[in-house]
């Protein structure tokens, strides 16, 4: 029994002063750490980068938009066969994946590094894809398709544009 409470006294007196040394000093920065942390990520989905239909996914509905996103995101528009839908499955910096749906056809796009992004052509009788350095320039109209464009953004936004002849 002496044994026991000398093992005990000898645990406490080493623990204890080490414990209460490390435990005032860390964890006061951790927490602050991880509020401003959050704080920067409810800042951070809203896109720093400007577009004409701001964050509006409703606008994408006529085939003829602009717009910013920083999270995942279903757009539906007309396509060249029907309805058709831009699901984008991941933004991030310098990141951005989606797929495109239109009458029986899909396809994937996906692009990471800076200035990257994809370009996706619809047409009637089917889709390309094309992914690489892109600018943040509005795609040229093709006659009888749907363009779209994700561009990367180093802030976490990926910058799309459906353009509809």
């Amino acid at each position: 029994m002496a044994l026991a409470a000398l093992t005990l006294l000898t645990v406490a007196a080493c623990g204890g002063p080490d414990e209460t040394d490390s435990v005032p000093s860390s964890p006061p920065e951790r927490p602050a750490d991880s509020r401003s942390t959050t704080q920067s990520h409810s800042a951070g989905p809203e896109p720093s980068v400007s577009a004409a239909d701001g964050r509006d996914t409703t606008a994408c509905a006529d085939g003829d938009c602009e717009i910013a996103v920083s999270e995942p995101v279903t757009l539906r528009f007309e396509g060249p066969d029907g309805p058709a839908t831009l699901s984008v499955t991941e933004v991030g910096p310098n990141k951005v994946e989606y797929t495109v749906k239109s009458g029986n056809g899909q396809s994937k796009g996906g692009a990471s590094g800076p200035g990257q992004g994809c370009v996706t052509v619809l047409r009637e009788n089917g889709s390309g894809n094309s992914c690489g350095g892109l600018s943040r320039t509005r795609p040229s109209a093709q006659p009888d398709a749907v363009v779209i464009q994700a561009t990367t953004e180093a802030d976490g936004t990926a910058l799309l544009h459906i353009v509809s002849y």
